[in-house]
């Protein structure tokens, strides 16, 4: 079994399912003791600002706040891609405390290590 987890998340409000199945499997593999690092790209950026996450709902599933709080208390990393952040004027200040903007030379270095899974939604 993989050791790590890398999960990249494309989509946001625009679908909303799959939004919420990147965190959700983020956060159950982070409480299950896998190293997680979830990265947002696209619509999904947003989240990565205050007040963002809680403003996302979807019927019978866990609010998007609370699964990132479990992520990052878990020790997993949540990532803004560089190119996304910059298309939305964020700057690393503008993000939630915990959160990083990184670049694709990054992401590939992630999902390549050793005994890492990568999943893209």
């Amino acid at each position: 079994m993989a050791k790590k987890l890398v999960i990249k998340v494309t989509a946001g409000a625009d679908a909303p399912e799959r939004c919420s199945q990147a965190f959700t499997v983020a956060a159950v593999a982070a409480a299950s003791g896998v190293e997680v690092s979830l990265w947002l790209t696209g619509e999904s950026a947003w989240f990565a600002l205050p007040g963002r996450a809680a403003e996302f709902e979807l019927p019978h599933a866990a609010p998007l706040p609370d699964l990132i709080d479990s992520i990052l208390a878990a020790g997993g990393r949540i990532t803004v891609c560089t190119q996304c952040a910059a298309r939305r004027d964020m700057e690393e200040k503008d993000l939630l405390e915990g959160f990083r903007i990184a670049g694709a030379q990054v992401f590939v270095q992630e999902a390549m290590a050793d005994e890492t899974q990568a999943l893209v939604y």
